[in-house]
Order: C-alpha cells, then structure tokens, then sequence
C-alpha cells in the first residue's frame, strides 16, 4: 500500500472506531449506567471479529486487516495499517499512564495507610495466589499459555494479572458522585492507588524474570528499581522547576508542556529498553511530577484529547484480539467462570473483608470491595503485554477480557445498589 492509501485507510479506521465509541457510550450510560471505559471495552469487542467479523467478514478485515505481510525475504511482518493503530494507542497508553501517576495522591495514602495497607495487601495478595494456583491447575492446558512459557512465568503473570484494579474509574465513580472525601471514599482511594502502583511493579518484575538470559533480566529488574529511586531522590526535587516555570509564566505553557513530553518519551523509551514496558516509566514519571496548579493544568490540557481521541483506539486494538468465537468448548467456558470467580473472590470479597476489618460497615465494604473488583481499562493494558510478549494466546487473552468486562460492568449497578437509601445515595443521582 502507498502512504496516500494508508493515510485514507487510518482516517477511516479512526473515523468507525470513534463512532462505534460514541454510540455504545450514549446507550451505555442513558439505559444502563456503564461508565465510558465499560461502554468503550465492549464497543472494542463489538468491532472486532467476535461481532463485526461475523456480520461482514470481508469488511471487518479490510477495515482493520490482522493478516501478515510475507517479504520477499520470507519474514513476516503485521499489515502496516494495524501497525500505525498500534503505535498510536501506545502514544494514547504513554499519557494516559502518566496522568494517572500524576492523580497518585501521597498525601491521602499517608491520611489511611494502616487501613489502605489491609484493603490494598488483600487486594493483591488474594488475587495473586489464587490466580497462580489456578495456573498450575489450568497449565497442561496449552492453549492457553505459549510454548516455552514456565509454570512459574505464568502463574507470576496470572497472578499479576488478576491484581490489577481499575484506578482511574474507582477515582471519576467517587469524585462524579461526590464520595471522594467520605471515610469509605477515602479508604478506596488510598487503597486503590497503592493497590495499582504495587500491581505495576509487580508486573514490571514479571516481564524483566521472563527474559530467557538470566542477566538480561537481572539488567532489566536493576534497571527498573534504578529507575524508580532515581525517580524519587533526583527526579522529583529536580521536576519542581516545573511549578516555578508555572508561577511565572501564569500558568501552564506549550513550552512547559512540550518540556514534559519530551520527558515522558524519553522515560518511557528507557523503560522500555530495559525490557519492563513504555506505560511503567510513564507511570512513576507521573508521580514524581509536582502537584497543584501545574498538575491540574496539565491533566487540562492533555486528558481529553487522549481519553476521548487516543484511549479509544486501544480498546479497539484489543478488540481485534479478543476472539469469543474462541472460547468453543465447555472445558474452556469452565474455565472462564472459574476465572471470573476467583477474580470476584480474590479481589472483591478480600477487599470487602479487609475494609471490614478496617472498621468500615459491612455496607461501605461492600462498596470498596465492588469497586476495588472493576478491572476496566488496566486490565487491557497487562493482556496486550501479555500477548504482545508471547505470554498468553489469544484464547486466554479473550477468556481474561471476559472476566475484565463481566467486573467491570459489575461495578456501577453494585455501587448504585449498595448505597441506596443512605446519605450517600443523593450523590447518585
């Protein structure tokens, strides 16, 4: 294909997967309640083959084509169009990642660190071991895990995996309906962050032991934990120059923000070099930057353009991947509501308990363990890598995508449910 041909095809592919997003959105959220990251997920799903492709085959793969190019040299390549959608939903990942370390608030982890330390520790090292018992349960099955992957890379990615939380939808469902500043709001907060922030690192381990070279993993676990100390002690006094930048000038300016992707780039290019991900380095940049003024205008200037342009392209990509058509079988739907269980169990009902133990009441534990089980967007992310780097097949990929959607979806109506009829419930409406 020429440049002029991509060029029409991008803007196409972008102009229906926009659309498709939209669309899904306004029912989702007028009819059933669904947040923009549920509704965003299933409109992804909807456009890859397990609806579009089966509607109209031929169309689904000319518009989004996942056929590889053989070169003359006999190598393949993947289909340019998919590549560019590729690259573009990780420049969306980057800075999505990045906005979301910047929301990482220090100072309401230390406000509940005891109670956040229970809530988070359950929420992760429930989830981890139930999701690495299940792998040793699940890996004579090889559909489901790439050849030359070892018990324990698996039940380590599994296990971290069925970790994640999705952050940034617990925090707009508390800050939209006013719960933020609650005791039980708080509670989520803190423990959701620290739970996402100790996820990702866990994830970070998990990628750098996979490397079959013992010293290229020990180089990519010694460059990471470089990375973040560096981060702490040198990059975070030097990036308050930023809040003297914004003081001023008055505010944030292209200048200023320019200086910050650059940043941003550069951090995520050397994560990535170091075998650990892009979205990692992103990640603790943004908790390193400063706070206040010059973090609200960043957030301002940069959070719509990725969540309602770039995010969507990614949901899309993943959708391509998800294949429900795959999951033929009883044992392989078994295995999807044994997934979806243990992802229920481990995280919402080990929340839920360690909130009560917090002295939460059981109403308010039900509300953070429901919120702490959505799995949203983060979930996405950690399959693509998975599948990216030859972890999963796309079996599991689509059986974990199932279970990202079904606690997904489970999050609102349960929050809606729970706090009807108490003080709280006049912020839901």
């Amino acid at each position: 294909m020429s440049n002029f041909e991509l060029v029409l095809k991008l803007l196409l592919q972008l102009t229906v997967i926009l659309v498709a997003c939209r669309l899904v959105t306004i029912v989702g959220r007028r009819y059933l309640g669904q947040t923009d990251v549920v509704c965003e997920m299933i409109a992804g799903v909807m456009l890859g083959p397990s609806l579009f492709g089966l509607i109209a085959p031929q169309l689904q793969q000319w518009l989004f084509p996942n056929t590889a190019i053989l070169l003359a040299s006999g190598e393949k390549i993947p289909h340019p169009s998919m590549s560019i959608l590729f690259a573009i939903s990780q420049i969306g990942l980057i800075i999505y990642m990045f906005l979301i370390g910047l929301e990482l608030n220090t100072d309401l982890i230390k406000q509940r660190i005891k109670s956040a330390s229970l809530v988070s520790g359950a929420g992760i090292l429930a989830p981890f071991t139930l999701g690495a018992i299940a792998t040793f349960l699940l890996y004579g099955k090889t559909e489901l895990f790439k050849e030359g992957v070892t018990p324990w890379a698996a039940a380590l990615y599994l296990g971290a995996s069925m970790s994640i939380t999705a952050f940034p939808m617990l925090a707009r469902m508390l800050y939209e309906r006013g719960l933020a500043k609650t005791r039980f709001g708080t509670l989520a907060l803190a423990a959701g962050s620290m739970d996402d922030a100790t996820a990702w690192c866990l994830l970070a381990v998990v990628l750098a032991s996979l490397k079959a070279n013992s010293s290229i993993a020990v180089f990519a676990i010694g460059g990471g934990i470089g990375y973040v100390i560096f981060s702490i002690f040198v990059g975070r006094p030097a990036l308050t120059i930023f809040t003297r930048m914004t003081n001023r000038d008055g505010g944030v300016t292209i200048q200023t923000l320019t200086l910050v992707l650059m940043i941003l780039m550069l951090s995520s290019w050397f994560t990535d070099a170091m075998g650990i991900y892009a979205v990692f380095g992103a990640f603790i940049l943004g908790t390193a930057m400063p706070r206040g003024i010059f973090a609200e205008q960043i957030r301002d200037r940069t959070e719509y353009l990725t969540t309602a342009f770039l995010l969507p392209i990614f949901f899309v990509f993943s959708g391509l991947n998800t294949q429900i058509g795959l999951v033929n079988t009883p044992a392989l739907w078994g295995i999807t509501f044994l997934i979806v269980a243990i992802a229920i169990l481990g995280k919402g009902v080990a929340c839920m308990l360690a909130a009560k133990l917090a002295g939460e009441s059981w109403r308010e534990s039900a509300t953070i363990g429901a919120l702490m089980n959505a799995r949203g967007l983060m979930e996405l992310i950690i399959l693509n890598i998975g599948l990216e780097q030859g972890i999963i097949t796309p079996i599991l990929f689509t059986i974990m995508v199932i279970m990202a959607i079904v606690t997904t979806l489970m999050a609102s109506p349960l929050v809606a449910v729970l706090l009807h009829g108490t003080n709280y419930e006049k912020s839901l409406i």
